[in-house]
């Protein structure tokens, strides 16, 4: 276990909570939430969130970001993204060629994370998804992070 880095999330996560407080705009928040992070590791390249779409709840929109282009939708169960949606769980990629299907928004991502966003009833918002340009760049570590992260600037 990375200690420094559980404790940056810790430090992130304080930071996240001033900043949010009293906002109820969930877009302001994911905004918020995404550019603080993108900005606190140098490896995050891709930062940012796809939107479970109300109008096709089986798909994801491409939500506030921080980075290149990125997808504008994905279908639950396809890349990473989607997969993390369908099983309603942390993905974590060391190597995203290597990932079967994985959907190539960015030819330069070789790593990613995707942590599912659920509201204060449980149902699935969003999923929040960090791509790195560098290999084997997420651990257990980022997954206990990003989670904290989520669950209390959208599920509190």
């Amino acid at each position: 276990m990375t200690t420094d880095k559980a404790a940056r999330y810790r430090e992130l996560a304080a930071e996240v909570s001033a900043v949010l407080e009293g906002e109820t705009n969930l877009t302001a928040r994911m905004a918020t939430v995404s550019n603080i992070l993108h900005h606190a590791f140098d490896h995050y390249f891709w930062t940012g969130f796809y939107v479970v779409d109300p109008e096709k709840p089986d798909e994801l929109v491409v939500g506030p970001y921080q980075g290149t282009l990125g997808c504008l939708r994905i279908a639950f169960g396809k890349g990473v993204c989607g997969a993390a949606a369908a099983r309603r769980e942390t993905v974590i990629v060391e190597d995203v060629h290597a990932f079967p299907g994985h959907i190539a928004c960015d030819a330069r991502s070789e790593s990613e994370i995707v942590t599912p966003v659920f509201d204060g009833d449980g149902r699935l918002i969003a999923v929040f998804d960090v791509d790195s340009d560098r290999k084997a760049m997420f651990d257990s570590d980022d997954r206990a992070g990003l989670e904290a992260i989520m669950k209390a600037s959208f599920a509190g």
